[in-house]
């Protein structure tokens, strides 16, 4: 139940991203299920090994290089997707931080609710 409802919340936060940011475009709800669900695979499989390759990149800008990164995935699943888009590398860069920020609170809101029971 928890990962279904963080899904539709995390969709539900793209489309917030998107009506903030003109950077980015979500055309549906449909799409930012999907973009959701896209964007949470690639966190899951590529950041960690992305993380690990550039590690002496991390280290040395004190931990900014996480930020490229997340653009990075963030601006890949737009491509990879229809109705998903993200007009370039700053748009991914900003629409990724955003989209971060409501990822915490998102976070913070399942654990507070799930952990009462």
């Amino acid at each position: 139940m928890k990962l279904i409802l963080k899904w539709l919340l995390s969709a539900t936060a793209l489309l917030a991203v998107a009506y903030l940011y003109e950077g980015v475009e979500v055309r549906s709800f449909g799409a930012a299920l999907t973009a959701a669900f896209v964007i949470g695979l690639l966190n899951m499989l590529l950041r960690p090994l992305l993380v690990l390759l550039t590690l002496p990149v991390t280290v040395l800008t004190l931990g900014l290089f996480l930020f490229v990164i997340n653009a990075l995935l963030f601006w890949w699943a737009a491509s990879l997707l229809n109705g998903f888009y993200v007009s370039g590398f700053g748009a991914a860069l900003l629409g990724s931080l955003i989209y971060s920020v409501f990822g915490v609170v998102i976070d913070s809101a399942l654990q507070r609710l799930f952990s009462q029971r």
